[in-house]
Formats: C-alpha cells, structure tokens, sequence
C-alpha cells in the first residue's frame, strides 16, 4: 500500500466541539480511562467545508451531500419548461435506484460529483421526451434500458476529490459506490477528561427595574484536551477513484493533508472560541502498512507543573512511532517530517521550520509514489 499518514496534536482551549445527541460533548473509553473524543464522522465533514470554502479545490473538483438532488438539477435545466423538468429529474432518479419522495427529496442522502450532476442533467436534456412521459399525453414512468445504461454510465465518480477521499455508499445501487481512500480516526485525547459545565444566564434587556432574575437560564457541558488525530490516505486508490489523473492525485492528497491538519467541526464556537491551531503536525509516506499511534496514550499523560502536557504527549507519540520502527521497521522507501511548536525532543522526525516547507517535502514524496 502506497500512503500518506497525518498525525496531529492539537490542544483545544474549553469547547464542545462535537456533541452527542444530549447535547454532552462526545467521549470514550480508552485504556480504562475516560477520554475527550471527536468523531471521524465531524473531521470529515470539517475538511469538506474547508474544501468549499478554501482555494483549495476548484467546483468541479467536489461533490455535493444532498437529498435535494431535484432542485439542484433543475437548476441546470432552467431552460426547460419546470414541469417537464420536473417529470424528467424524477423518473430519471427513481430509475437509478434514487427514490423521490413526494416533495421532490430523496430517500437518503446522496454524495454526487459536481461534474457528475453537470453531465446527469445533459443526459436528461438529451432524452427529455423520453424520460419526461410526455408521449401523446400520458404520462409513462418506465424508463428503458438504454436510456438508463446513459444515466448509470454517468455516475463515475465525476474526478470529484471529496468523494475519492470519502467514498460513497449506495445500499440499493452497490455497483455505483465508491470505495473511500481515506481513513479518518475518532480523535482521542491523550490524557483522562472530566466533564465539566457552564451555568449561564441571559438578562432580558427590557425588563422594568424593579423586576429582576433572569430572561433565561442554562447549562452547557464542555472540556478542554490535548487530542491525538490521525488519518491515513491510500494513494493508489486515490488515483484509482480520479481515473487515474496523477496531478488531481497529487493535489487532492495536499488539500486532504491542509485540510485535516488545520481544521477542526465547529460546534458552539459562538460559545467558546476554540480557534487552537495544532502543536504538533508529522507526515509519514512510503510503501507499507499504516499505522495508528494512540496507544502512545493507553496509559493517559499526567500533567506536571513543569512540563505541558501537549510536549509530554508529542515526546510519548515519537517514542512509540520509534519502538514500531524497531519492532516492525519502517516504511520502504519512506519519507517523514513534522513541524513541532512544543519544548519537546524530536530527535528521530526531520523537523521543518514551517508550513510550506513541509507542504513541500510531502509533495515530493507523494510525486515519487505515484510514479
């Protein structure tokens, strides 16, 4: 397997990141002890906004996460009467398996390139009539087979970066998925958490002096941590998944790494501001097999007064990617590097002095690997 490795520490300042369905910031057990957790599921999400919101990636270059597959087609096809459209999108939808419902949504949740959108509301154009039942005023639902072989060859990824990352999962349509290149791990943090909580208050600002209390009042849970993140891109499958277009390999890889390194959800940053860039960062790439650091953490880092714990933590990560190596040996060939802003000893990780230069030394890795 040919990968690219992130490995990030991040200490977040008292935040609620990622919450659970109570509303209670997201944990796990871990090594016996109760850990702050962000699930692969948010980060994922996180990195695709910035995908959409940094010049990163161009349009064509994403997909789209949606059940509302109707309004975005008929947007390409406002020169078509909206009825006809209409007719057209839904049967075109039901016959790949894509189920409308009635008010135009679709069953489930849809993950489309954007080209791959561009190109299905060609198709539909093209076989409007056809598909659109508008035969001597009937309406017909029964699409045929070599109009719906045009539609299924349409759905091929699109060269969609996000969805060569991610992947898609279609339970009815399996021939139509794609299989993720990336893995994303549940953040963990490196040492115990407690949960703690915010009691607030709001003042209602027209209240009569002589009333007093409060407008309204809460709680909300929060913690802050040190998190181990970690995920891993297979590269061939990438190339694979964008049909073999190494330089949208190259540049999907470097967006996916920028992207994870530097992002994090966004639960209740109105609240707590937790805008903590990470302290840590390395990269590995080669030829072998990946490998997820937290057990560095089983055993949770303990806080010292004389030492943070974001320095203890990147110290006990280097030591158990050190004792791997020994006991398993390296990538082959490998490339590695990091960029540490703790006090800590990283004798064994080339260090860069910044970002551009580590952006620099992973481009080149991942140019010789897709040789």
């Amino acid at each position: 397997m040919k990968l690219l490795e992130v490995h990030v520490l991040q200490t977040v300042v008292p935040s609620n990141l990622n919450r659970d369905d109570t509303g209670s910031p997201k944990d796990a057990l871990f090594g016996g002890f109760r850990r702050a957790r962000i699930s692969s599921q948010a980060q994922k999400r996180a990195v695709r906004v910035a995908f959409r919101d940094w010049p990163l990636l161009e349009p064509h270059e994403r997909a789209v996460r949606t059940k509302r597959l109707v309004e975005a087609l008929l947007s390409r096809l406002s020169d078509v009467p909206e009825g006809q459209a209409r007719q057209a999108i839904e049967n075109a939808l039901n016959s790949l398996g894509f189920g409308v419902k009635e008010g135009g949504a679709s069953e489930y949740l849809l993950f489309l390139g954007n080209r791959e959108l561009d190109r299905l509301a060609e198709a539909i154009r093209a076989h409007l009539e056809a598909l659109s039942g508008e035969v001597k005023g009937k309406k017909k639902t029964d699409v045929s087979p070599e109009v719906k072989k045009v539609l299924e060859k349409v759905l091929d990824g699109g060269k969609a970066v996000d969805l060569a990352l991610f992947g898609r999962m279609l339970a009815d349509r399996p021939e139509l998925g794609v299989d993720a290149a990336a893995q994303v791990a549940h953040a963990l943090s490196t040492h115990k958490v407690d949960r703690e909580f915010d009691f607030y208050t709001a003042v209602d600002d027209l209240n009569p002096k002589e009333e007093t209390g409060a407008g309204m009042m809460g709680d909300v849970e929060f913690y802050s941590a040190t998190l181990y993140r970690y995920a891993v891109v297979d590269l061939q499958k990438l190339l694979e998944n964008l049909q073999g277009d190494k330089e949208l390999a190259l540049k999907g890889a470097l967006a996916f790494f920028a992207a994870f390194a530097s992002t994090l959800p966004s639960g209740k940053q109105n609240s707590f501001a937790a805008h903590n860039p990470p302290l840590f960062v390395a990269f590995r790439a080669g030829e072998g097999l990946p490998r997820n650091l937290a057990t560095a953490f089983e055993r949770p880092i303990r806080p010292r007064e004389d030492r943070a714990l974001s320095a203890l933590s990147v110290e006990a990560l280097v030591r158990e990617w050190e004792r791997f190596d020994r006991a398993f040996g390296p990538l082959r060939p490998e490339w590695k590097g990091a960029i540490n802003l703790t006090e800590a000893e990283t004798a064994t990780l080339p260090l860069a002095e910044d970002w551009p230069t580590l952006s620099q030394r992973i481009e080149e890795a991942i140019r010789k690997l897709l040789e």
